[in-house]
């Protein structure tokens, strides 16, 4: 039982990772007043961008190519995000809709950049993020092994930017800023705060945390691009959001859950319990219990008051 807990967990936080970041940059967008379904768009994009750069740059880089390509694939996604930013921000268009396009349009922009620039729609990579037992926190009794065993250190990169967007969000002026655009913009204004520019900087933050996810995912746990690696990881991180009630740590406890309904359902096949269940119903376990956590939490959801509206300084 021992083993298992220590191979579990390991993958636990590999699945998680990703899933925060995306959600965290989901979560600077809405606080901003703009909603962002496009999250499995730009996490596309920046996985994309990442698995290019590596595939390109790593016979003459090396290690470094890895490093780099994360950067790309933040950039990349930061970029792309701009998109949405201007057709809701600038042009009042429909924030569902936008989002909806940003993931339609990533997924076959991606498809056909990959063939045309490799021959193939999946870009394999032959390496990727090393794992490594992180000293001196290995030696930690029980919780050594588990949390810092075998692991990437992208994990503690991203639990760090979760510390570091609290304290931004809620100990400096920039958070107190674009707290505000979400919850009453017209205030704001009043204020001298400049609500166009605010929430563009929080479409703009979800894109590179969102593009960064996506570069996670390929030089982590998946190794290799296509269009089912990530299928489906924007809406668990459209979820994990809700879920935590769009706040930092409330966000990390709920992606932490959903990444391990996860890693049960893909380490399913090796755990001899369960082999008495379909693997149909295995499959489908993380997104069956995103649906019954959110009816059963999201009554007592408090998103920002003016998400979704667009702004309009004239009905001030």
């Amino acid at each position: 039982m021992w083993e298992l807990a220590v191979s579990i967990f390991p993958l636990a936080l590999a699945y998680t990772a990703p899933l925060l970041i995306i959600a965290l940059g989901g979560l600077y967008s809405e606080r901003s007043g703009i909603v962002n379904i496009g999250l499995e768009g730009l996490l596309g994009i920046g996985a994309f961008s990442y698995a290019l750069f590596v595939y390109y740059t790593f016979p003459s880089l090396g290690g470094t190519a890895i490093w780099v390509g994360l950067l790309v694939g933040a950039l990349a996604g930061g970029i792309f995000s701009l998109l949405h930013g201007y057709a809701t921000i600038k042009m009042k268009a429909n924030q569902v809709i936008s989002g909806t396009a940003i993931n339609m349009l990533s997924l076959a922009l991606t498809i056909y950049l990959a063939r045309r620039l490799t021959g193939s729609a999946n870009i394999q990579l032959t390496r990727g993020v090393p794992r490594r037992n992180i000293a001196p926190f290995y030696d930690i009794p029980i919780i050594g092994p588990l949390f810092f065993g075998n692991a990437y250190i992208t994990t503690f990169i991203v639990i760090a930017i979760v510390a570091l967007s609290w304290y931004v969000l809620y100990k400096r002026p920039f958070g107190l800023r674009l707290r505000a655009c979400g919850e009453n913009p017209h205030a704001a204004d009043s204020m001298g705060i400049n609500v166009t520019i605010m929430r563009f900087i929080g479409v703009f933050m979800s894109g590179i945390l969102s593009g960064l996810g996506g570069a996670i995912i390929i030089g982590t746990y998946s190794g290799e691009f296509s269009q089912l690696t990530y299928s489906g990881l924007g809406f668990l991180a459209l979820a994990s959001l809700i879920f935590g009630q769009w706040k930092p740590w409330g966000v990390l406890w709920a992606a932490s859950f959903f990444g391990l309904a996860k890693t049960i359902a893909d380490m399913s096949i090796i755990i001899p319990a369960f082999n008495i269940v379909p693997n149909a119903v295995l499959n489908s376990f993380p997104y069956v219990i995103t649906l019954i956590a959110l009816v059963l939490f999201s009554r007592n959801a408090k998103s920002p008051k003016a998400l979704g509206e667009p702004y309009d300084a004239g009905k001030r």
